[in-house]
């Protein structure tokens, strides 16, 4: 579990990540994160906040993908 805030650091990473996963991947990945949010909603706003910013990070770049084709 990560505790903080999410940084710039944090969403170049993802995005440097994102762009070596394939589609499903990436889709497996924002699916797992939004589980971990749901889990966290209501117990601790940091944690469900950091992997809100992760799931959307990965979403994004795949709507970017899906746009793409």
């Amino acid at each position: 579990m990560i505790r903080r805030n999410a940084t710039a650091a944090d969403f170049q990473n993802w995005e440097t990540l994102a762009a070596e996963m394939t589609d499903a991947e990436l889709l497996y990945a924002a699916m797992d994160c939004r589980k971990v949010e749901s889990l966290w909603r209501h117990h601790d706003p940091m944690v469900e906040g950091f992997y809100s910013d992760q799931a959307s990070t990965f979403g994004t770049v795949l709507n970017r993908r899906r746009l793409s084709h």
